[in-house]
């Protein structure tokens, strides 16, 4: 695994190997919208890290960086968890939630590098320093990782994504409802209650009906 932004748009792919090996890669896929990506390698006596789970980390856990900032290789800081439950914005614009901060040292060059463990697990990935140099520097969780790489093992490009939505009905809201809902299309342009962008972005407007799915018409029930 490795970031989106990291491969997108290359022409050749490679990886050196601790042992000084250098091997061909191809892309399986990315998902901009995580900043994730999926590459693929072949080759004989491979080790693989150890996955965490970022369920289990704590804030003030001792964390090791490991990447090539400035392209110097197989550079080594350590830190500790700063904060849990962030959220960054993707180059997509969408948001990646449940993201790490760390005060671990990243700079330019650390993009797609592992963020461990004392214990050697991997339980953040795909680690990023902030371009403004305000030392704040953040990391994938994990298990967001492991999510978006097997839907980019199993859909390629492409991953599929859904989104919930919620039924509604035409009514005259209390006073209090009233203002709830003056409050959320103020927290969210464009939204209804907290329904962000998604429906937005497909182009659907207050009012409309929905009469299908596909090629699948929707029931009146």
């Amino acid at each position: 695994m490795t970031n989106s932004h990291v491969v997108h748009g290359a022409s050749k792919l490679g990886v050196t190997l601790s042992d000084g090996r250098s091997l061909e890669a191809r892309l399986i896929g990315e998902d901009p919208d995580t900043d994730l990506a999926v590459i693929r390698i072949d080759g004989d006596h491979l080790m693989p890290a150890a996955l965490g789970d970022s369920k289990s980390i704590r804030v003030g856990q001792l964390v090791v960086a490991i990447g090539n900032p400035y392209g110097f290789q197989c550079t080594v800081t350590a830190g500790v968890v700063s904060a849990l439950g962030r959220s960054l914005r993707s180059q997509s614009g969408r948001l990646i939630d449940d993201v790490i901060q760390t005060d671990a040292a990243l700079n330019p060059g650390n993009s797609g590098g592992p963020l461990v463990t004392s214990r050697g697990e991997v339980n953040r990935s795909k680690h990023r320093g902030d371009p403004a140099g305000s030392g704040l520097c953040f990391a994938t969780a994990i298990n967001t990782a492991k999510f978006v790489a097997g839907l980019l093992l199993r859909n390629g490009q492409d991953p599929t994504r859904t989104y919930r939505c919620c039924r509604t009905k035409r009514c005259a809201p209390s006073p209090s409802g009233a203002a709830q809902q003056h409050r959320s299309r103020e927290r969210y342009p464009g939204s209804f209650l907290g329904i962000q962008w998604a429906a937005d972005r497909a182009g659907l407007k207050e009012g409309d009906v929905i009469v299908a799915y596909g090629k699948h018409p929707v029931s009146r029930h």
